[in-house]
Order: C-alpha cells, then structure tokens, then sequence
C-alpha cells in the first residue's frame, strides 16, 4: 500500500513554505507524501481567488514549476509538485479525487485582511466543498518537531466524526502527543457536567486511541475564543483541533469563534469535519 498523502494549497510566500513544512512533520510518523498544488491564475480574468502578487502571478506556469520544485527539495518530506490553471474548487477537487489525502493544508498571513481574505474565499469553500480535515497554519507557528501537546476545544454535544475525520485517528495516534480537552462555557450556559459531557464525546468519537487520557480543561463566564486561546497558553500547546459541524458551514464569518481563534492563535489549528445533529450549541456558525 502507498504511503498517505497531504495535499498543501500553496502559493509560493512565506507562509504557504511554513505549511507545507509544517504538514511534512504532521505526516511524518506515516511516511506521508506532500502533494504541493499551486492556483495559478490571471488575476485580470479571476480576481476573486487570486492569494498572490500581481508580479507573482505573471510569473509564466514554467516559472512557477521551477520555483516550487525548489521548495520541494527544501523539504523533509518527499513531496510532489502540481500547477493548476482550474478554478479553486475544481482543481482541488480534481487534486483530492486522485490523491485521497489525509488532510488539506494552507498556510495563514498575520495580515488580517489578508487572513479574512484566506479564510472566507479559500478555507471555507475548500471544507465545504470536500468534507476533509484543513491544517491551518500561522506564519509565527514553529515547525522543528511533531506536536506534543494538543488541545481539542469542543462543546458539550456528541458528535460523529465524518469518513474523512476518522481517517485522521491513525495520525494523531502516531504524534506520541498529550491531548487535552478544552470546554468554554459562556455565561448563558447554565448545563450541569458540561465539561465531563464533553470529554465524554471526545472519547465516544475514536478520535484518540482507547488507551489515551485526554486531561479536561473548563474555562467558565468568558466568550469562547478568548477561552480557548487562554487554553492554550495554559497548557502551552503546539496544535488545536477544532470540531467543524454542518452547520458551520453558514452564517456570518466575521462573528464566528473559529475565525477569533485564528486571528489570535500563536500555533497550527486542524480543523475536523463532524457530522451531527442540528441543535443548538456553544458554538457560533464558523464562516
């Protein structure tokens, strides 16, 4: 059987390297393969998904090969190179259809206009339209070793791990990591036992191995992204995991909790599609 793959969207910047780097070690206790897919497009024709500079998307498709076989050679992992003048959608589709990887990659700008520009044309229609875990990783997050301390911030709901997020179980089990479960009540909530309901869905799901034992973190009266980041100072984690639900995949992204994660988070967020039941919860719509 081929080693797993991880497809990385990258761009050529800065912070489109640091994934790919970052997702080379995430892989590495699987053998995994980097898939490195460049968008190029003109940004006359489609402004709309254009993430480069003008000068950089002139470049000619030779060019742009050129320069990301030269990242590939910079990397750990073995990775192969594909240029793509599709639109979004179709060419990661097309990318995810032959490839079957673990999970999606791209790299985050600390710009905020460029971060909401990244999440709201890129991130989000790349979840909704694959259903597959999305690695999002910060320029600033370091990326020397394998995490080692991984916080899951969920609600007090149960939820079911889509196909693709179960495929992912064997990965995380593989890190040697500690994983602790982070739970924010807001000041509405007034449920008893929340936090240990919420580890207790951590457990049900199969996300972490049987013999794995995630610690609980509560954080009470507090809005829940400024919770979660305060978690990770706390437990000075290298990666979070965030559940996706159906239902994140509407609403506004500006009130959302996981895009106030993403502005402040200091390490790599992995985002998990779940499948679950449409009830009300904790946390607001993700887009």
């Amino acid at each position: 059987m081929p080693p797993p793959s991880l497809l990385v969207l990258t761009n050529l910047a800065a912070p489109a390297e640091q994934a790919a780097r970052y997702a080379g070690l995430l892989g590495a206790p699987l053998h995994a393969r980097l898939v490195l897919l460049h968008l190029y497009h003109n940004p006359v024709l489609d402004p709309e998904l254009v993430t480069v500079t003008t000068t950089q998307a002139y470049r000619s498709q030779a060019e742009t090969s050129v320069a990301l076989h030269q990242l590939a050679d910079r990397l750990s992992a073995p990775a192969s190179v594909e240029v793509s003048v599709w639109s979004a959608p179709e060419a990661v589709d097309e990318a995810v259809r032959r490839h079957q990887p673990l999970l999606l990659a791209m790299g985050l700008s600390a710009e905020q206009d460029t971060l909401d520009h990244l999440l709201h044309n890129q991130a989000l229609p790349v979840l909704r339209a694959t259903h597959r875990p999305l690695l999002l990783v910060p320029a600033a997050a370091s990326a020397e070793v394998p995490p080692r301390r991984v916080v899951l911030a969920v609600d007090a709901e149960e939820f079911t791990p889509n196909a693709a997020t179960r495929a992912v179980a064997p990965l995380l089990a593989r890190w040697g990591a500690d994983f602790t479960v982070v739970h924010v009540a807001p000041t509405a909530e007034r449920e008893a036992f929340a936090g240990q309901r919420a580890l207790g869905a951590v457990r049900l799901s199969g996300l972490l191995p049987a013999a794995t034992a995630p610690v609980l973190y509560e954080s009470k009266l507090m809005p829940p992204a400024t919770g979660i980041l305060q978690a990770l100072d706390d437990m000075q984690a290298d990666l979070l995991v965030l559940m996706a639900r159906p239902r994140s995949f509407v609403g506004r992204f500006h009130r959302s909790v996981t895009a106030q994660v993403l502005r402040g988070s200091r390490v790599p967020v992995l985002l998990l599609p779940v499948e679950a039941p449409e009830q009300p919860g904790w946390m607001p719509p993700m887009c």
